[in-house]
């Protein structure tokens, strides 16, 4: 190509100058990819050496960056080396904003996650459910804050009156909270759940017919994995009203538990159970006795009613000890020759007065 070509104006700009910024786009481009590469693999080494927490957030802020925003870098970078219509500067610059504030917004919320994971694990670990649960809902409160924040400063750098388009949209949510009632309430019952705290992560609820393990609470939804694995997603709404029974919050748990023997048993042995049972249990640990008492005549046993308390809310707990006392209670009644009922039915034939 001759001399003429690389002079020749083109939208009030040299060729030359045309391919200079071309290859400042790239280059700039490139740098910053290659920095943002390099500096999330050196911060990642530090952290696995010193096992610090700033060099992990400054390693996931890095990762964070935007290839939106590397690109509007790199277009600011090379529109500085063109001549250009004010237009077409003004539009850029607006475009570069946009970017940066949009950058602003995805480094606040990984900052903002970052600290919630954080302290979200700390407080489980120190079995602080209900802490646990006001963090997560902090998280969620937190990233809407930070994108209506962002959103505001586009528009208000867009030139778009912020104060009248807010009187606006006030209108306008009225008519869009008639039309999304159901996702409204949802959120407000989200609200409700993180202030009242009817329940937390981590506890174990039962719900109708429904039992299981709170794992989220979401603007719209809870999730709950049950007793057999599946995760059962309630709306917040029909999750508050619904009766809900909260396991995690009992202190102690009240078992009632009854069994039967033989309608043969002599008295004397029948006056011996109740504290045979009441010695088995209060030799167990985690336990208060509170009473065994011959309860009633059955169809087909003697019955004895047992009641008693896990000072422990585990149900695990409540199984072993339960299991324990079964067992032991065979042992012992079968030492005193006392025998177990079950169902049976007795058939007595009476000869007539006239023989057969």
């Amino acid at each position: 190509m001759g001399d003429d070509f690389w002079h020749t104006v083109f939208a009030d700009n040299p060729v030359w100058i045309w391919f200079l910024a071309l290859g400042v786009f790239i280059g700039v481009l490139g740098l910053l990819r290659v920095a943002r590469w390099f500096f999330a693999k050196w911060l990642d080494k530090l952290f696995h050496r010193t096992q610090r927490g700033g060099f992990l957030l400054g390693e996931k802020l890095v990762r964070r960056t935007s290839s939106l925003f590397l690109f509007s870098s790199a277009l600011f970078a090379s529109s500085t080396l063109l001549s250009l219509p004010l237009q077409v500067v003004a539009a850029i610059r607006t475009f570069v904003l946009l970017a940066f504030l949009i950058q602003l917004g995805l480094w606040g919320t990984t900052a903002l996650v970052f600290w919630v994971e954080k302290e979200y694990r700390k407080k489980l670990a120190e079995k602080d459910a209900e802490a646990a649960t006001a963090i997560h809902g902090l998280s969620v409160l937190g990233k809407i804050a930070i994108w209506v924040l962002v959103f505001l400063l586009a528009l208000h750098n867009l030139g778009v009156n912020v104060t009248a388009l807010l009187t606006g949209l006030g209108l306008v949510g009225l008519a869009i909270s008639l039309a999304l009632q159901n996702v409204l309430s949802d959120f407000l019952s989200f609200i409700a759940i993180e202030l009242d705290k009817p329940f937390l992560i981590g506890d174990f609820i039962v719900v109708g017919e429904h039992r299981g393990t709170v794992e989220k609470i979401g603007l719209k939804t809870t999730r709950i994995r049950s007793l057999t694995g599946e995760e059962i997603v309630f709306s917040n709404s029909e999750l508050l009203r619904s009766r809900i029974q909260n396991f995690k919050k009992m202190k102690e748990r009240r078992v009632t538990f009854a069994f039967g023997v033989v309608y043969n048993t002599p008295p004397e042995l029948l006056e011996r159970i109740p504290k045979v049972v009441q010695e088995i249990i209060e030799s167990q640990p985690h336990t208060r006795f509170d009473r065994a008492h011959f309860k009633e005549f059955g169809n087909f046993s003697l019955i004895f009613e047992v009641v008693y308390f896990v000072l422990v809310p585990d149900y695990r707990t409540y199984m072993d000890t339960q299991e324990k006392i079964n067992l032991e209670l065979m042992r012992r009644l079968k030492e005193m020759g006392v025998q177990f009922a079950y169902p049976t039915q007795v058939v007595i034939l009476e000869r007539g007065k006239g023989g057969a």
